[in-house]
């Protein structure tokens, strides 16, 4: 049996530390992890958070520069199980939304978008302005699963870090794959 095989991107948006504890969650779960990141959420993940990049490469499988666009991932013959930006930008969203193909994340994207596979896009931004709601529709039109990191807080986190691994779990959950992360709701009685 082949074990899940997932491409993580993490794009230019606040809230880099998704992307990073979404590849331990995956890590954890024994899911092959691709991992593109773009050059604004390096500087992002430097000042957001303690983690260094070779410290978030070494969380992945496979990492590739988000110039290589002859990257394996690049190639819809390279089958995987989907793709997960998180987060993702509004500028990589419109190049998704557009098919404007600039750079390893948006291409890889394409790819998952003409394989039929699963897309899920993890977007950062407030508020939001027409432009962005559209592009967010068309991707939905076509089947692309917009998933903001909205906290739940039933929950009852008790940190930030309780409130990003809840929404990394949820997203793990898109893909089938329960790493322990959420804490399920069960109801109220009344």
């Amino acid at each position: 049996m082949n074990p899940k095989k997932i491409i993580v991107a993490i794009s230019g948006a606040s809230g880099a530390i998704y992307g990073i504890e979404l590849l331990k969650g995956l890590k954890a779960a024994s899911v092959e992890t691709h991992l593109v990141i773009s050059k604004t959420s390096q500087i992002t993940i430097a000042h957001e958070t303690d983690y260094t990049l070779p410290q978030v490469h070494a969380l992945a499988d496979h990492y590739y520069s988000v110039s290589d666009l002859s990257a394996a991932i690049a190639s819809g013959s390279f089958k995987t199980d989907g793709m997960i930006v998180a987060p993702c930008s509004m500028r990589s969203l419109a190049e998704i939304a557009t098919g404007n193909s600039t750079n390893l994340i948006t291409r890889a994207a394409d790819v998952i978008l003409k394989e039929r596979r699963k897309l899920v896009l993890m977007v950062r931004e407030t508020p939001l302005h027409s432009i962005h709601l559209r592009n967010m529709l068309t991707l939905s039109d076509m089947g692309v699963l917009i998933a903001p990191p909205v906290p739940a807080f039933y929950s009852k986190p008790a940190s930030i870090e309780a409130m990003v691994g809840h929404t990394v779990g949820r997203m793990m959950d898109l893909f089938d794959i329960d790493a322990g992360l959420v804490k399920r709701w069960q109801g109220v009685e009344v």
